[in-house]
């Protein structure tokens, strides 16, 4: 049965004659109409005629690191759907540790003949690893864009955000707040994202004549590696912490909470990223926003533009990042205050990131 152009027409709210001219594929019909048209017959189940169905412009690959940390799907949402809308079908390819590597999914993908691929946090970024799997795709003229984790040895599109400025704010903020024993941590210092973040840090304390050689612990990525790295600096009597990703800071909240530390009143926490949970943390976290989407948009853009054969240029698009003041920083505690005892109460961090903690 076909659609119904009345029932169309009700949902849409547009003419019958509308819906008829949108159909038949026929001139004079905004693309905004069009579109609430096209909509309509979805959402009322009915198929649309194969003149209207858009052909895939190919494939795309996209390569992302582990799922766990909320701002890759969020990174990949927003890749996937501006692909999408350039007729193009992605394939997502997510790492997992002990699971498919890199070059495996990149064998993958070429075996399916895509377009081009799109490398997220990947290997690239890593300064130990070789950069021959780049040359190889570039060699044989697959486009390809790398994201966070700039290097001037493969020719090819990054996009980034600006990681030392990230680290700038971060400081800058708890040095505003009194703070003057400000703890780092992030991933190995292996990853390009990592050094450019401590970097910013270490030039921000440096502009207000203070020193943090002392007060870096690099750990692994995630809320344990953060959880691990808290640990230390408190020992060492640091007031706030600036985090790599916002799941280490959350790990960070929980170690100082276990100490007996109230956040923010007696530590402060800055993470990275803003992923959609963080503000919905207890304390809603603040945070230095990477702009996600703006990045993913670039990104597919390039891709795309290289697709087409059009040039882009074989340099690193550095976007800026955002401070989001919120509610796990606040003024230093008095340097004389009383530190509390510790509390034999347990956080937990629950599956969507939340950390929960008894009330003592």
């Amino acid at each position: 049965m076909g659609p119904r152009l009345a029932d169309i027409a009700r949902h849409a709210g547009v003419s019958e004659a509308t819906v008829s001219r949108v159909l038949n594929d026929k001139p004079g019909v905004g693309s905004d109409t069009r579109k609430a048209v096209l909509t309509a017959l979805d959402v009322l189940g009915y198929e649309r005629p194969a003149r209207l169905r858009q052909r895939s412009a190919g494939l795309v690959g996209m390569v992302i690191p582990e799922l766990e940390n909320p701002v890759f799907p969020m990174f990949a949402q927003a890749a996937e759907g501006a692909l999408a809308q350039r007729g193009y079908t992605p394939v997502l390819c997510t790492q997992t540790p002990g699971g498919i590597t890199e070059d495996e999914y990149v064998e993958l993908l070429l075996e399916r003949n895509v377009s081009g691929i799109l490398f997220v946090s990947g290997r690239h970024a890593d300064t130990t690893a070789s950069h021959e799997r780049y040359h190889a795709l570039v060699s044989r003229r697959l486009p390809i864009v790398l994201v966070n984790g700039y290097t001037d040895a493969i020719p090819a599109a990054f996009i980034s955000c600006d990681d030392r400025e990230a680290g700038r704010l971060a400081v800058n903020h708890l040095v505003a707040l009194g703070h003057t024993r400000i703890g780092f941590t992030s991933g190995p210092d292996r990853y390009v994202p990592v050094r450019r973040k401590l970097e910013g840090y270490h030039q921000a304390l440096a502009a207000h004549g203070l020193d943090g050689d002392d007060l870096v612990e690099l750990s692994l990525f995630g809320v344990e590696g953060g959880h691990a790295a808290a640990s230390r600096l408190v020992e060492r009597g640091v007031t706030a912490m600036v985090c790599g990703s916002d799941m280490m800071a959350l790990g960070a909240i929980r170690a100082a909470r276990q100490r007996g530390l109230s956040v923010p009143r007696d530590f402060s926490v800055v993470g990275f990223d803003d992923s959609q949970l963080i503000a919905f943390t207890d304390p809603p976290l603040t945070t230095v926003r990477q702009p996600i989407n703006a990045m993913a948009l670039a990104a597919v853009r390039a891709l795309c533009d290289e697709i087409a054969g059009h040039p882009v240029s074989h340099t690193e698009y550095i976007f800026d990042p955002e401070l989001v003041v919120r509610g796990s920083t606040a003024t230093a505690p008095a340097r004389n205050a009383p530190v509390p005892l510790p509390q034999r109460a347990v956080d937990t961090v629950q599956p969507d990131g939340r950390v929960s903690h008894p009330r003592v």
